[in-house]
């Protein structure tokens, strides 16, 4: 009888090892499940934070965009305002870009680049009133570069003043020369080359379209030249259109 329970027993501690190893291979495999779970979860909660602070950064970029448009939408809105209080018509574009400033406030004759003498007081009405309306509430910050813009009629110009280079040259002499008269009549302290964007770089520049941007198209009669003889004044701020981000934004949206 002991000879048979010493057998019995010694047939259950030769399977012990074989239990033994494999509860501590599930019992390692259960430690690797539960750090990979943390792990995994702990990533999941990084990503989710990532693309959380992505959607406050595009908020805070449109609601910047959105402060840019409203203050150049503004600036030409009460330069506007300002300027027909003191009995000068400009125009501002339907998408509130731009402030045109007729032939008939600068007297621009055909092949002609010079402000005459009985405009030059409206002209300086003009510059006053920009600069006044860009350095209200710090406005310039918003901006990226104001374009002083000369454009032509629709007929060839070849007078000595161009040469070759026609209503290129002489659109670009037409804003050159408002932008002189600017510099040399405004005050010190009203100088509009002084002002800087956001990047504390120039604000102001100067360019020339010739014939290629026209208010009318079909130019048959004086009136038509005459509408495409002018100065636009265009403002640019300094980031991308507003649905540009919505766009970026809803792409955020769609992997979260």
């Amino acid at each position: 009888m002991a000879l048979l329970r010493s057998s019995k027993s010694a047939s259950v501690d030769e399977e012990n090892p074989y239990w033994m190893s494999f509860s501590d291979v599930m019992s390692g495999l259960l430690v690797i499940f539960i750090l990979a779970s943390v792990i995994l979860i702990l990533r999941l909660m990084e990503l989710q934070a990532q693309a959380q602070a992505q959607v406050v950064e595009f908020e805070e970029e449109i609601a910047l965009l959105r402060k840019a448009e409203e203050v150049r939408r503004n600036i030409l809105t009460e330069a506007a305002e300002v300027l027909t209080s003191r009995g000068i018509q400009v125009e501002v574009s339907e998408n509130s870009t731009v402030l045109r400033i007729p032939n008939h406030l600068l007297g621009f004759d055909t092949g002609a680049d010079e402000i005459g003498q009985q405009y030059r007081q409206t002209a300086y009405e003009i510059g006053s009133v920009l600069h006044q309306l860009i350095t209200k509430e710090d406005r310039a910050e918003y901006l990226d570069t104001v374009f002083v813009e000369g454009h032509t009629d629709s007929r060839p110009f070849t007078g000595r003043l161009c040469g070759d280079k026609g209503n290129w040259c002489l659109s670009t002499f037409r804003a050159i020369s408002l932008w002189q008269f600017w510099e040399s009549s405004l005050p010190e302290e009203g100088k509009l080359g002084d002002l800087e964007n956001g990047d504390g770089n120039t604000l102001f520049s100067v360019s020339g379209y010739a014939e290629t941007r026209p208010v009318i198209e079909d130019q048959r009669t004086e009136e038509d030249f005459s509408q495409n003889r002018r100065i636009d004044i265009r403002f640019t701020i300094r980031r991308p259109t507003s649905s540009d981000y919505e766009k970026v934004r809803a792409k955020v949206d769609l992997n979260q």
